[in-house]
């Protein structure tokens, strides 16, 4: 994955690079005054005002000598830079300059630069940031969502079960930690939902597993990704439209390992244990049907209402797993619903969560990063919904509403009651592009997790 190494998108330190000005209106007065009085009085007759997200090329002898952006009134997010890349001149290299934040900048920078061209050579070459050298957290963040990013845009020939479960040893291996795949008879025995949403293909299903000690004496965080390669809905098979994007339905499962290279590459003081199923919900004879009943690892038994409600059958064995461990933290985050696209659009990704500490650390981190999430209530009310005469437990609910919901209380059964637990329901997709979000997949929620975890680990040294 190439194109997804910082390289790809930043200059080597040192090199001759032009300024790009970021300024707010507020601070334009002083700008003006600082810069050549050609160069001001091309600002004031293009009738620049430091709108947000605006760049203009200034010029000079030998073509372009310097760019302005504005960054509005308000304090600047990564995607006030997002543009900037394909709005410089081609493969050219930039320092930042005036009142940029360089974390942000970074990120935006990096962010907006990629393109997905495994089978297609981008139009251009964006222009090179030459990093800021406090820039280190922002250049890992960036680098960890590129690769999720990636991974969600791979089709789904490129990409099934094996190729994602080798994705995450490529982490493991990248970070230091201990990988392992658990397929075959051991994945039936001991995962046998997985097992039993993968059977339809001839693709087999698998479980990765990595393990890292980053602190011996840190928690142990827990996190839990639906990798779903493709889905057509089994037997209750999706229509055309329905199925389009479906190669998207591996989003959770690329967002954890994104979220799990960033808390490793920046030795978060913690141990990780990230498990990701991964499978494909295929049409064949040997396919779940409507009705069946299966076991889970956990001993439930669970009748298959639908099986386009695959998701949450491989996040019940991964979650009981992770509960086998005893882990502070469980976080699992899947593209599950359709319902929570509904209720909250495909921006905000809907957290569920047993824990009110929990929620107000992811709340308000994913707020303060500009990378927001949206609480929904795991409301009580609705659990009967999921009653089944034939097993323990039915996969979808008896009635078509709250359906992001009841699927959260589906999963909430396979957690154990005294563990904190965060679920997100996302989109991880962009419909069109925007300044630092190019059209494709996205990993939405990474950094909210990861600001979110670290403001928690200061309340568990004292529990």
């Amino acid at each position: 994955m190439a194109q997804t190494e910082s390289s790809w998108a930043l200059a080597a330190s040192g090199s001759e690079a032009r300024t790009v000005h970021a300024v707010t209106r507020q601070g334009l007065p002083e700008l003006l005054a600082l810069l050549e009085p050609s160069a001001a009085a091309f600002l004031r007759d293009n009738g620049f005002v430091a709108e947000a997200g605006r760049v203009v090329l200034v010029p000079g002898r030998e073509g372009v000598s310097a760019a302005v952006l504005g960054l509005g009134a308000a304090p600047a997010s990564p995607w006030s830079y997002g543009a900037l890349p394909y709005a410089l001149p081609e493969e050219t290299a930039w320092h930042l300059g005036g009142e940029a934040d360089e974390d942000a900048a970074t990120l935006g920078w990096m962010l907006g630069a990629y393109r997905f061209t495994r089978h297609k050579a981008p139009p251009r070459k964006p222009a090179r940031l030459v990093p800021p050298e406090g820039s280190a957290t922002a250049r890992i963040l960036a680098e960890a969502i590129l690769r999720a990013r990636e991974l969600i845009n791979l089709p789904a020939a490129d990409l099934g079960p094996a190729e994602l479960s080798d994705a995450a040893r490529e982490v493991a291996e990248r970070c230091g930690a201990d990988f392992e795949e658990i397929s075959g008879d051991a994945l039936t025995q001991g995962f046998p939902a997985v097992a039993a949403v993968g059977g339809g293909s001839h693709r087999a299903p698998r479980v990765a597993v990595i393990r890292w000690e980053g602190s011996a004496e840190g928690p142990l965080v827990a996190l839990c990704g639906k990798g779903v390669c493709f889905d057509t809905g089994g037997l209750d098979l999706k229509s055309a439209e329905g199925m389009k994007r479906m190669k998207k339905d591996m989003g959770g499962a690329a967002l954890m390992l994104g979220l799990a290279e960033a808390l490793m590459r920046l030795r978060a003081p913690i141990r990780l244990l990230v498990a990701i199923g991964a499978a494909e919900n295929a049409v064949s004879s040997t396919a779940m049907r409507p009705l069946d009943v299966l076991r889970t690892r956990k001993g439930l038994t669970v009748e298959v209402g639908n099986t386009d409600a695959e998701g949450r059958l491989v996040l019940a064995d991964l979650l009981t797993f992770a509960g086998e461990h005893q882990p502070r933290l469980i976080v699992d985050a899947a593209t599950l619903t359709g319902a929570a696209r509904v209720a909250l659009g495909p921006d905000l990704p809907a957290l569920f969560t047993n824990d009110e500490s929990v929620a107000a650390a992811l709340l308000a981190a994913g707020n303060a990063c500009h990378d927001p999430v949206w609480r929904l209530p795991l409301h009580e009310g609705y659990a009967s919904w999921l009653d089944s005469s034939a097993a323990d437990i039915n996969n979808v609910g008896s009635r078509p509403m709250a359906g992001s919901i009841v699927a959260a209380l589906f999963l909430r059964r396979f957690v154990p009651d005294d563990v904190p637990w965060a679920h997100l329901d996302v989109y991880a997709w962009n419909d069109s592009a925007r300044p630092g979000r190019p059209e494709g997949g996205e990993a939405m929620g990474l950094r909210a997790l990861q600001a979110g975890l670290m403001t928690l680990l200061p309340a568990w040294a004292g529990s």
